[in-house]
């Protein structure tokens, strides 16, 4: 124990010193691990004991949320919150192995949920940079084809592999494409996706097999794969000089936030990226919040402040 800790009293320390010869004769456990269950479930009985607790049979659903919060207070990250709430389970299962206890009073107090990683993104600048492609090497063609219409229809990856020639739609101004759940859906191409594929449609002849159905081909002469694209564009981004790492998925990811931040229509973003749930086309909401922010202070009747009498 290091100085700043209080010795704990008997029927605190006693139970975890059981709990501690259990994980090493008993469970097995590497010397790492039982280290984390110690320090983990010595602050906390420190944290009790602090509080007013003598002994394991007071703690109840309350205090391992009193646990929590301290936790969120001190700064700890969820991550963390939850390998501690885990070591305390585990402490009080063994405890009801034992007779000592009749339930488990932290199996029903949830740790706060982990934010979801927000999507990284080009900005329109890097976007514009990366597709300043002007080779007229066939390989070059395609690959410019294919990152204008990944990020010019917010493609998965998968999808863009999957196009056939057949599911391009000049007249129409769209492509079929399959996405997850093998579900198809129809994306509005133009501008610079439609002209650059219209390029590679021309030299496509000279390198796809006969019988080839796809649209990208690899100089096999056959469908192109998932690790091919990535190599190709993770190579432009260096190629052209752009600073963030490019990846098919970043170039979805910024087709997302660039439309959500000129349209506002999350609905409309939601049926062009495939989503089943809108629920996963929201992460990207956190990009524009400060204009959403502004458009309700001015917009909402009870958001406007009073004016001074």
């Amino acid at each position: 124990m290091t100085n700043s800790q209080t010795v704990l009293p008997k029927q605190l320390q006693h139970a975890l010193e059981r709990f501690y010869e259990y994980l090493r004769s008993e469970k097995g456990l590497s010397l790492h691990t039982q280290r984390n269950y110690k320090q983990q479930l010595e602050t906390m009985a420190q944290h009790l004991y602090a509080m007013g607790v003598s002994e394991w049979q007071q703690v109840d659903a309350s205090w391992v949320r009193q646990l929590v919060s301290k936790g969120k207070r001190d700064g700890m990250k969820a991550s963390s919150i939850s390998t501690r709430l885990s070591s305390l389970r585990s402490f009080f299962d063994f405890l009801i192995r034992q007779g000592e206890l009749e339930a488990n009073p932290a199996k029903g107090v949830s740790a706060p949920r982990k934010r979801r990683p927000l999507p990284k993104n080009l900005d329109v600048d890097e976007v514009g940079q990366l597709l300043e492609v002007n080779e007229d090497d066939p390989l070059a063609i395609r690959d410019r084809a294919m990152m204008e219409l990944m990020y010019g229809a917010g493609l998965r990856l998968a999808e863009l592999i999957s196009i056939n020639v057949k599911d391009v739609g000049f007249g129409s101004g769209e492509i079929r494409v399959i996405g997850k759940g093998d579900k198809e859906r129809k994306v509005p191409f133009s501008g610079q996706a439609k002209e650059w594929v219209a390029l590679w449609l021309r030299e496509r002849p000279d390198m796809a097999n006969a019988d080839e159905s796809a649209l990208f081909v690899s100089k096999l002469g056959v469908r192109i794969s998932h690790r091919s694209v990535q190599k190709r564009m993770a190579e432009w981004g260096q190629k052209q000089s752009v600073a963030s790492h490019i990846s098919p998925h970043k170039l979805r990811h910024s087709f997302a936030t660039h439309m959500l931040e000129s349209s506002n229509n999350l609905r409309a973003v939601q049926e062009l990226l495939g989503h089943e749930n809108i629920s996963t086309t929201q992460i990207y909401t956190h990009l524009d919040f400060q204009h959403l922010a502004q458009v309700y202070d001015q917009a909402h009747p009870r958001a406007k402040k009073k004016g001074k009498d």
